[in-house]
């Protein structure tokens, strides 16, 4: 059985080792100290507040990390969602980067206010919008040092085994292989915060040093950031990377009950696996703690298409109606789901996936109602 594959039997002869996984907001065990102290710096800086006279702005959505992720922990959910505004003409995306489609910002700060500066509310050409929860950050140093080669297997874009499903590998831009964010454009976690510290709060960074990003059109005017260019620093970005690597997934929660059970059975058994992978590897790292651990991620990182009822924006290698699988880990954390919120029962979102999941749709939807139980209850354990 393909569960028995990723978490080991009782029975092997070599039993295979739990995922690693800690009390939810805290590091990874294992970690030097030299780490743990960078967990801790970028901690701080997660936390820290800016100000418009630091860089903050002129047009942004919250002015600190923890603003956002901060439910239940630090590198949890919060209540601001993203919105995305993009072109999709005849296939080929269009982010809309000048007008602010990539991340349209709802605030303008009190500086560039004065000035006259408004948020963005319109997007010049857009086609398509789309609205974003928040995302969980644990864990995240795992998925970033899975090999690429695991995710490459895992892809069947042509379908070949004739499953109905068919993940590919997301692409950013300039079409580097990508497994962040929910559509899959993102590559690594450096591009990951510093994009959040550039579109989220509008702190220029020295991947782009100026406002030419500044979230929208009108223009914002003359003088509505008087901070020096770049406004957050390299060593700084780095700290802040260390804390989102060095997070650990947080652990599920030990129900080991006959029901339970049957349900992470059922759960394999209709297929649900196919996309939501229960545990992945990671390879080769040069911190222990990252090297050849297993991550109970449910996710294989994959685009796959969900079907009409998902429309919403592109992305630079996705196409309208294309996500990444969402993980599932942490999943008894959360209070909203799919991936903008729309769902606020386990049970809703099951029964809202279709494109390439509206098989498993169905053969959920055809269980008993005990049978459908004993699947949420395995899902509340993770």
């Amino acid at each position: 059985m393909l569960l028995s594959l990723f978490w080991g039997t009782a029975c092997a002869a070599d039993p295979v080792p739990p995922p690693v996984s800690a009390e939810i907001g805290r590091p990874l065990p294992g970690l030097s100290a030299a780490e743990a102290d960078r967990f801790e710096q970028g901690r701080t800086l997660f936390r820290r507040i800016f100000t418009p006279e630091e860089g903050l702005g002129p047009r942004f959505n919250e002015n600190s990390c923890n603003a956002c992720h901060t439910f239940p922990a630090d590198g949890g959910t919060g209540e601001t969602a993203v919105t995305k505004r993009t072109r999709d003409d005849a296939g080929r995306c269009d982010l809309l980067v000048p007008h602010g489609g990539e991340n349209v910002r709802i605030q303008v700060t009190r500086i560039a206010a004065g000035l006259g500066a408004t948020p963005t509310r319109e997007v010049e050409g857009a086609t398509h919008t789309g609205r974003f929860t928040i995302p969980f950050i644990f864990g995240l140093g795992l998925v970033e040092a899975i090999p690429q080669g695991t995710l490459d297997a895992l892809a069947d874009p042509d379908d070949a085994d004739g499953d109905g499903i068919s993940g590919r590998v997301g692409r950013t831009a300039d079409g580097r292989p990508a497994r962040f964010g929910r559509k899959a454009d993102v590559a690594t976690l450096a591009d990951f915060n510093d994009s959040a510290f550039r579109l989220e709060m509008g702190l220029t960074t020295p991947s782009v040093p100026d406002e030419s990003r500044a979230g929208g059109t009108p223009p914002v005017p003359d003088g509505s950031d008087p901070a020096p260019e770049p406004e957050i620093d390299a060593a700084s970005l780095a700290r802040v990377t260390d804390f989102v690597r060095f997070l650990a997934p947080p652990a599920p929660a030990e129900r080991d009950d006959p029901e339970v059970l049957r349900g992470r059975e059922t759960f394999e058994e209709l297929g649900c696996t196919s996309c939501h992978v229960p545990v992945l590897t990671t390879g080769e790292h040069e911190s222990p703690a990252l090297a050849h651990q297993r991550i109970a991620l449910y996710s294989d990182l994959l685009l796959h298409d969900m079907g009409p009822d998902f429309q919403g924006s592109c992305g630079a290698g996705a196409s309208t109606t294309e996500y990444r699988t969402e993980p599932l880990l942490g999943l008894r954390h959360r209070q909203e789901y799919l991936h903008d919120g729309r769902a606020r029962r386990v049970m809703d979102a099951i029964l809202a996936h279709g494109g390439e999941a509206a098989a498993v749709r169905a053969r959920f939807a055809a269980l008993n109602r005990l049978e459908q139980e004993y699947v949420l209850r395995f899902l509340d354990t993770l």
